[in-house]
């Protein structure tokens, strides 16, 4: 017996090209790694064996920005690392997302002075934050999923805003926005 006689007429499969897209755009994330302190460790047994991110479509842990769509912040800031950060941010290609994971990204942590940015929201607009310090590697899963759910409710035009060149591009006026 095949596929068919056990489905029977499958008939016409609809969905909206949103759905589609989003759909797609959750099974093939490629996060660039961002860890900058204890909570490195803890992303990197998320990906181990244990746990195996790649399940949740988080196949290949990136170190270059222009291949992924997902940074994930882990552990504090400090002020001489926040344009790096930022740098990195912009080189991303759109859409692109980020998770603060850890105490000490999504609120400067214990480290309330003036070396650590207190969140890492002060440089880049964060997603989804994962609480914890260090935060367990099912919680960061599990602000995966969350992050997942925003984006299957995403509209293809929040990510078209018709300017494909870059801010500090334009402000120099190297080059113009094209519309």
């Amino acid at each position: 017996m095949g596929l068919e006689e056990k489905a029977g007429d499958l008939g016409i499969v609809t969905t909206t090209l949103e759905g589609v897209v989003n759909w797609g755009r959750t099974k093939a994330m490629w996060p660039m790694l961002f860890g900058l302190a204890c909570c490195a460790i803890e992303m990197m047994a998320g990906q181990a064996s244990n746990y195996d991110m790649s399940r949740f479509g988080l196949e290949l842990m990136r170190a270059s920005p222009r291949q992924a769509d997902l940074m994930i912040v882990a552990g504090r800031v400090s002020r001489k690392m926040a344009p790096v950060l930022r740098r990195l941010y912009d080189q991303m290609p759109e859409p692109k997302w980020v998770v603060a994971m850890g105490d000490c990204a999504s609120c400067g942590g214990v480290y309330n002075n003036y070396a650590i940015v207190q969140g890492v929201d002060e440089i880049v607009p964060v997603d989804v934050y994962v609480a914890g310090c260090p935060p367990r590697p099912e919680a960061l899963i599990d602000g995966i999923l969350q992050l997942h759910e925003k984006i299957k409710r995403d509209k293809i035009t929040d990510h078209a805003d018709g300017k494909p060149v870059r801010i500090e591009q334009a402000e120099r006026g190297a080059l113009k926005p094209l519309g």
